[in-house]
């Protein structure tokens, strides 16, 4: 059985958010089961743009101020040399891969995991969704791409 690593938060307007979800992965991607150091760049950039997009846009439809919605990190190791990076969030809408322009600020997101992870899947969960990418050691040995 793998290690497992939950937090949940609301979605805020706290700016740090993605930034506190990427520092939460750096105990999990640093030692797998087996306690050996992987490099941690690609599955910081993973969650901190999976947390991002449920916190823009995992709220559900008809959310009032009042319900701000939420949002699930979950870290799994289910296998030496593999990381699991679940984000669940409070909206049943699925991810969609957007084509940003050149100038454009956001609309990367989900194109930057898909080219980091082995897999990418995406399911319905109670009222919401979820997201997992998988890591393999490969991936998370691979520094990201430049931006």
């Amino acid at each position: 059985m793998g290690d497992r690593v939950d937090q949940t938060s609301r979605n805020s307007p706290v700016p740090t958010a993605p930034t506190n979800a990427a520092n939460a992965a750096r105990p999990k991607t640093r030692a797998g089961p087996s306690g050996a150091l992987l490099s941690r760049t690609s599955a910081e950039v993973v969650v901190s743009e999976l947390v991002t997009n449920a916190l823009l846009h995992g709220r559900p439809a008809r959310a009032t101020a009042e319900e701000p919605g939420w949002c699930r990190l979950t870290l799994e190791c289910p296998a030496q040399g593999t990381v699991w990076v679940t984000v669940a969030d409070s909206s049943p809408r699925r991810p969609v891969r957007r084509t940003a322009g050149a100038d454009a600020e956001s609309g990367r997101g989900l194109a930057v995991v898909l080219g980091l992870a082995a897999r990418v899947t995406a399911w319905t969960e109670g009222n919401g969704k979820a997201v997992r990418a998988e890591l393999t050691s490969r991936d998370l040995s691979s520094p990201p791409p430049a931006g």
